[in-house]
């Protein structure tokens, strides 16, 4: 008998066991060129599990990589703190390996070069991989050597054969976005050199517990790594973790160091750690994740609690930040322009669309400055104290911020 249960992406053994289900919505980063789009747009299950084997929280493959990554909407470019978080990344591996005119960094999933740019500047070799063919263009632009294609084993051995061994490899907020973990990882391994360093920056679920954030949820996030997890997938393909740098970008992320099985670096304490503050929080027993998602049905209530209250005291609600995670929190509580007025972003690339699902608004920020709104809520929860610097003239008429998660937070 053909079981009709989802195989782990990892391990290949059944998942019967329900971390968070969201029901059905659309691709978080598909934003619709009109009203027009709105007849043909698609909704997907989103139901992520955790694997009772190897522990990889992961959300069921129902969406081909190429109807995800082919065309993408997201440019590294548009958060001043990215890049003062890539800018500083950079000159910590330039110093720390000691990088030169004679060495080779390669980006997986490189975007608009937001990274790389920082090592061009250094005059040293760079080749980025990034699927998306309109993002790599930009790249390109700015003098970012680019491959455009989907990195794996093939690849892999195709750019080591062309351009030689990478002495750092960065996969940074990628990994997650991989369906063929197997296939992703080991092409890791054929393009770093034997004494090179891959660092691999990753949400770390730790976190995406603690905080409650399920609307880092989405279905071009395939997989949700603790320490644990990451480093079965590693050790598989020869690879393994010598330092975990914990950080605070999106919400709480691991970087990990990685190199060669046989590479000449020693393990940091560090790896011991985390490892344990997972344990400590039960990471590691799967009768600790089901109770996940009715945590998750509480906030969702309270969010639609606090934006009908919001309307029924005649107060003007919109959002700021057409982000991924905000379109997950959306759709999967059923919120639309029923209770928030548009949603306004910088990138200028998702201005004059519709959010996938919510169908709201995408406007220039400016326009908060017209209409005068009472309440801003902010979607990217990670860059609330962005946000709220940056729109601070939004105080004069008396304007509050407000975030969802884990709770309703007004500022």
């Amino acid at each position: 008998m053909i079981s009709s249960l989802p195989i782990c992406r990892l391990c290949g053994e059944e998942m019967t066991t329900t971390f968070c289900d969201l029901g059905e919505t659309p691709l978080a980063n598909s934003y619709l060129e009109s009203q027009d789009a709105i007849a043909a747009e698609r909704w997907y299950p989103l139901h992520a599990r955790v694997c009772s084997t190897c522990l990889l929280v992961q959300v069921d493959d129902v969406v081909p990589a190429e109807d995800i990554f082919g065309n993408y909407a997201y440019f590294s470019s548009y958060s001043s703190s990215w890049l003062d978080h890539c800018a500083a990344f950079s000159k910590e591996m330039i110093d720390r390996l000691s990088l030169d005119s004679t060495s080779l960094v390669v980006e997986i999933a490189s975007n608009d070069g937001y990274l790389l740019k920082n090592f061009v500047e250094r005059d040293i070799p760079v080749l980025g991989v990034e699927p998306a063919a309109n993002v790599a263009e930009v790249a390109m632009a700015a003098g970012v050597k680019t491959e455009v294609a989907f990195f794996g084993e093939a690849t892999a051995q195709r750019l080591l054969a062309q351009h030689g061994p990478a002495d750092l490899m960065a996969a940074n907020n990628v990994f997650a976005h991989v369906p063929d973990l197997n296939d992703f990882t080991a092409g890791l391994a054929i393009l770093l050199a034997e004494e090179g360093v891959l660092s691999i920056e990753c949400p770390h679920l730790l976190r995406l517990v603690e905080g409650m954030q399920f609307d880092t949820i989405y279905h071009e996030h395939y997989s949700y790594f603790s320490l644990h997890a990451a480093m079965n997938a590693l050790v598989r393909h020869g690879l393994r973790v010598f330092e975990v740098q914990q950080l605070k970008t999106h919400g709480g992320s691991l970087r990990m160091l990685i190199c060669k099985k046989g590479s000449s670096q020693a393990v940091d304490e560090s790896v011991n750690r985390v490892l344990a503050d997972e344990r400590n929080a039960g990471l590691n027993d799967p009768a600790t994740y089901p109770g996940f998602h009715q945590k998750v049905r509480q906030i969702q209530d309270g969010l639609v609690a606090f934006l009908t209250q919001e309307k029924e005291l005649g107060r003007k609600v919109v959002a700021y930040g057409a982000a991924a995670k905000g379109n997950t929190l959306l759709n999967s509580s059923r919120i639309g322009t029923d209770l928030i007025e548009y949603a306004v972003d910088l990138n200028p690339h998702k201005q004059h669309h519709l959010l996938p699902g919510s169908h709201l608004a995408i406007k220039d920020p400016s326009q908060i400055y017209t209409d005068q709104p009472d309440t801003i809520l902010i979607l990217p929860w990670n860059l609330t104290d962005e946000v709220v610097a940056q729109m601070s003239e939004a105080r004069t008429w008396g304007a509050q911020f407000v975030t969802a998660i884990p709770s309703i937070s007004v500022r």
